[in-house]
């Protein structure tokens, strides 16, 4: 059977082409009882839409860019950081009936596709998530003059709208729980310090230590598993004494809690142990994890409705969201 066109739609409800087109679009200014005439013409006859021609009319695709700028071994890991953020935009996005197209930013070559991929106008906005210092497609999106929102406040000094958690307070909230149980000598696992969220944790931690009269021990992971135990044994070695440790993420965290294991250290009662997020697996550690929750899916729920403000001319005010201490078994 042919398509069924425009014309045919129109001459099914009494209306001219130019009418369904502009109920098809959107437009608003056609009365309700045309409206629905034109829209029973258009199910009864299976009339489905031209998103190409749609486009030309409307300068819209409904499709929404998320780009991470990792490569796939980091995006496709145990961190459930992304999975959760990608589904939970996803939904949002589905149910405003846009489209989303999941780009990996992780290389240069694959930074340079992306960055011709929406040169191209396939989108009408972006996302981006776990954006590093040195990454060039904040700034060249923004010369693109494509909407964008990032996910975690930029590292780099450009004005980008943003929604991000209280990495500095949630930190701040982290350490003053182990002073409060007697802790003298707490280290920290702090992240990248290129990324912002590594960055602000430390800072958070570096912040009551200073009001405490104790000073700083830091080891640097970059918020994986392995890269925490790797931590963890560096601090024993450095300082045998330690009694606590500030983790910026809960898998460096459940990496550190192994390499205690291994080094004979009980947790809680000779090192006590928090970490940062609260994810699924804090809660199964041994001994269950003690951290500060962030709202992964609501940081990615207030990223989509600041994306689609922008896309409608409205304000891009960032939004930061509180963070929770959950006191476990660890600390």
């Amino acid at each position: 059977m042919r398509r069924p066109t425009l014309e045919a739609v129109a001459a099914r409800a009494g209306v001219s082409r130019a009418t369904v087109s502009r109920v098809v679009n959107g437009g608003t200014t056609v009365t309700p009882e045309i409206r629905d005439a034109v829209m029973r013409a258009v199910d009864e006859m299976g009339y489905v839409p031209n998103l190409a021609a749609r486009s030309l009319v409307t300068q819209r695709t409904d499709s929404i860019a998320l780009v991470v700028s990792e490569p796939p071994t980091r995006v496709f890991s145990d961190d459930p950081m992304f999975s959760t953020v990608i589904r939970s935009a996803s939904a949002e996005l589905e149910a405003a009936d846009k489209q989303v197209i999941l780009m990996l930013a992780g290389t240069p070559t694959s930074h340079a596709r992306v960055e011709r991929y929406l040169t191209g106008g396939h989108v009408d906005g972006v996302m981006l998530i776990s954006m590093h210092g040195a990454d060039p497609l904040p700034a060249a999106i923004t010369r693109m003059r494509v909407p964008v929102v990032s996910y975690g406040r930029p590292a780099v000094n450009i004005n980008l709208p943003y929604v991000d958690n209280d990495n500095v307070g949630g930190a701040e909230d982290a350490v003053r729980h182990l002073l409060d149980r007697g802790r003298r000598r707490i280290a920290t696992i702090a992240g990248p310090p290129d990324m912002i969220g590594g960055q602000d944790r430390l800072a958070g931690y570096r912040s009551v230590l200073q009001g405490s009269d104790r000073r700083s021990i830091v080891a640097i992971g970059d918020f994986t598993r392995e890269s925490g135990a790797i931590a963890m044994r560096q601090l024993l070695e450095d300082d045998p004494g330690l009694d606590a440790v500030f983790v910026a993420n809960d898998l460096m965290a459940i990496g550190a809690l192994q390499a205690l294991r291994q080094a004979g250290r009980r947790v809680p009662e000779d090192v006590a142990v928090v970490g940062f997020d609260d994810i699924e697996a804090a809660r199964y550690s041994d001994p269950p994890l003690t951290t500060i929750r962030q709202p992964f899916r609501e940081q990615a729920a207030a990223m989509v409705r600041l994306l689609l403000r922008l896309l409608e001319g409205g304000p891009a005010d960032p939004v930061v969201l509180p963070t929770e201490l959950i006191i476990r078994e660890s600390a």
